[in-house]
Order: structure tokens, then sequence, then C-alpha cells
């Protein structure tokens, strides 16, 4: 059985596309490099929605918000009886494990530890599963509990409230020690799994961060490991022409009445999330090294991404909840075993769900319950993968190709239009000019096509 490869599935919470030296080149990410090096990179993926749980319902069960209901932030659990890509790569007869977040059910205010039994039904059958960086002040897990333990819980606490209260994106070390990190403790809890791993069955370990998602609060010495002043600049936004308004023109309402996100935010913000990402990059080659250790190299898939992006100041807005390429493109990149396939990068469009079918192949087997993920496996030699990807928001839609992104608001409007080529930054919207109707008319139909290429007749 041990014959079939082992799998390693990493994920982390809210890191963009670029945040990658092999893509953006203002972060030191060497371990992602490497599986990229060794592997193909999909340049141009798009999460299914900008935002948590819709982001990781999708990928879970390759359903769309449009199919499922779960367009933003409800506190909607996956059903234990559901298909999902984790439970068939259990019965191709892998151990499965799960070290960090999951949010396939509602992490604030319980306690991870007795949820356990919906993540072994689902398909998880060694898990440690911890909240993210704001469920775990009010939630319970293995991590926490540890925290509580060393009396470091309270102090955790209270340095959230502090920062949500005044200014959401202040920029300071954790009060955590590194040691005790959430980043740190996923990463070192699966590479002790890992590293003790004597069982016959083949392995698919699913290890997920809950960063470089804010709090801006990356520890020393990852914290002061980036100059801001050498932080690449955010994207600006020319005037607006009348045009519908939609979510995105919601997040600037919001944003009035906060104190000014100003130039040097802006820059402190991006190196304190540049050094996040470098911690968790630096936790994901110690994963790596164990795996070498253990002779296992050649014969594991490894796969990376994440949920969604951050804007981290693009346009002036923070965090993510929009279409824009701050948020909505993420990294995706697989490497399969002997780096069969290397230093490829593939510049069409995917999309995260196309993650489950891909790892689903790669283990052996092939998804037979209705769902929307293409498998990549087809598109690792840099054949074309999808013409386009879709992602959705609250009752909004987004279509991204090679040429232009069109986002629509609840009422079917354009209120989004980017020429990718001529304004790959998004500076200059193009929705409401008469000049680019058709170009958005025919956009808007490939969206209504898509829709209805995707329908689940049981939901």
């Amino acid at each position: 059985m041990r014959a079939k490869h082992n799998i390693l599935f990493l994920m982390t919470d809210q890191q963009r596309w670029d945040a990658m030296g092999c893509s953006g080149g203002w972060v030191d990410t060497p371990s992602l490099d490497r599986i990229a090096a060794e592997g193909v990179r999909f340049s141009d993926c798009v999460t299914t929605s900008p935002l948590c749980v819709p982001a990781r319902v999708t990928l879970a069960t390759g359903a769309y918000p449009h199919n499922n209901g779960v367009w933003g932030h409800i506190p909607y659990s996956v059903p234990a009886h559901t298909d999902n890509w984790m439970r068939e790569i259990r019965k191709l007869g892998y151990r499965t494990s799960l070290f960090g977040k999951t949010h396939l059910h509602p992490h604030g205010a319980s306690d991870l530890r007795d949820k356990e039994d919906l993540l072994h039904a689902l398909g998880l059958d060694d898990v440690d599963e911890i909240g993210g960086p704001r469920a775990s002040t009010s939630g319970m897990s293995h991590m926490t509990a540890m925290w509580e333990a060393k009396g470091l819980l309270e102090a955790y606490r209270e340095d959230f409230r502090e920062r949500s209260a005044n200014r959401p994106w202040v920029v300071r070390p954790s009060v955590l020690p590194l040691e005790d990190y959430y980043d740190v403790y996923v990463g070192q809890q699966a590479k002790r799994y890992l590293s003790s791993y004597d069982r016959d069955e083949p392995w698919f370990c699913w290890v997920s961060w809950g960063g470089p998602h804010q709090p801006w609060d990356t520890p020393q010495p990852y914290a002061g490991r980036y100059d801001p002043e050498s932080m690449p600049p955010p994207a600006m936004n020319e005037p607006d022409v009348p045009r519908p308004r939609g979510r995105l023109d919601q997040m600037f309402d919001n944003m009035q009445g906060r104190p000014a996100l100003e130039a040097r935010d802006v820059r402190a913000m991006r190196a304190d999330y540049a050094g996040s990402v470098s911690l968790i990059d630096d936790q994901i080659g110690e994963i790596l090294t164990v795996i070498e250790e253990r002779g296992e190299m050649d014969s594991t898939v490894v796969a990376f991404t994440s949920d969604h992006g951050e804007m981290n100041g693009d346009h002036g807005l923070i965090s993510k909840s929009n279409f824009y390429d701050g948020a909505v493109r993420v990294p995706l990149i697989v490497r399969t075993p002997g780096a069969e396939h290397s230093g490829i990068v593939n510049d069409s469009p995917a999309e995260t769900v196309d993650l489950g079918p891909t790892l689903v192949d790669l283990a052996g087997g092939e998804l037979q319950y209705r769902q929307f993920g293409v498998s990549l496996t087809g598109a690792f030699d840099g054949s074309r993968h999808r013409d386009d990807a879709l992602s959705e928001i609250m009752g909004e839609f987004m279509l991204m190709d090679d040429e232009w992104k069109i986002g629509l608001n609840r009422e079917g409007e354009t209120y989004m239009l980017f020429d990718r080529n001529n304004d790959p930054d998004e500076e200059r919207n193009l929705a409401g000019l008469s000049e680019y109707r058709s170009d958005a008319d025919a956009l808007r139909l490939r969206i209504l096509e898509r829709i209805a290429q995707s329908q689940l007749h049981e939901y």
C-alpha cells in the first residue's frame, strides 16, 4: 500500500498571489520557491470567494456559493455526510491528518476539541485544529489550552481587543513568544506528526496556517526582517466615471470615519506581512526537511495555496472581501513526485476549487460525485487549463480571463471592469464607459453561462 504517493497539502490564510519570491519578488520564500522550481506554478489562480468561509467550503466540497448558499461569514457547518475530496482520499487507502485551520464549521466561542467528530466524518483521521487569530480570542483548542496553561491566553486576548478597538492595522509584534505563536505551533505539530509516522498506509497531511491573516502581529525576529521603505507601493485608483455601485463601494464607505490609512501605515503593514509569510515559509522548510530525512521526498506530492488574499493598502483598503487582485488572486503550486514537471509556470486561469480533484487524481482516484473543480494534472505540461475563472461573494460575481476582469453587483450590473493587459494594477475602472459596453456584455453573458453550467440539483 505504501507504493502510493504521500500527499502534503500546505495552505495559508490571506496570502496574496504576489507574496512569494517566485511571483512578486518582495518576500523571501526559499521553501515555496523550491516547490515552484520543482513543480508547476499556476500564476493566474483565483479564489472561488475572497472570504474565508465560502472559499473553504467550496474548496472542500467543489460546490460554489451559488450552489450551497454560503456567500459570506455565516455560521455554517459542512454537513457530515457531504461529499468531499478528503474522504475520497481516505477511501483510497490514505491515513489523513489536519494541523491548523479548516473553518468548515464555526470557530468562535466554541471548543474545537469537541468538533473533531465532524472532521473525522468529513475524512480526516488525525486532527489538531486551531481557530484563526480572531477566533482564538474566544474559542478553545489544543493550542489555546496550551496558551492558558502557560499564562499567555489573557494577554493575547487583551492585545487583540486593543488592536480592534483603535487602529485595526496597527503593526506591533505579538505578545506570544515565537515558539508559542500560532503559525509556529501549526508547523511544529505537523513536523512532529510526520517525524514519528510509522503506519503502513501512505499519509495525507493538510497543514493549514492561520497567517499571514491580520492582525499584523508577526513576532521577532521576523517582525523586523523587512525594511518598510523597501516595500512595493500600493495600487491606487484613478477618478471614477459614473457607474453602478457594488460591494466594493460599501467597503470604501465603511472606511470613512476610521483613522486615515497613511502611506507609512501601508509600508509598515506590508513589511510585517512579508515577515509573516517568511515565518511560515521557514516552517514549510522544516517540514520538507523531515520528509527528506524520511527518504520520502521523491514519493510525495506537495501542493500549496491560500484561501484568499490581503489588500494591504492597495486602493486604500485592508483585508479582503472584494474582487481586486490583492484579495482574489492567490498562489497555487503543485509538485509531483520526483519533480516530474519542474519549473513550469502555467499562466492560464485556474481556481482554488481545482485543487481537490487534482489531489484525488494524483492519489490514483477520480471524483464520482458532481462538483465543479477541474483537475490540474492535464495542465502540468503548460497546456491551457481554463479559459476563465469565477469568484463570488455576497451575491456578486467576478469573471477573469486573460484580457479582462469584470465584477457584477447583486443586481447583475457591471460595476468593475479592468483591462488586465493595459492596466495590470487595476487602477482605471472602465465600468460605465460606453466604449466598453460590448466587452462588458460579452463577459456578463459568460458569467451566466458559467452559472448555468454549474448547477447542483440537490441544493
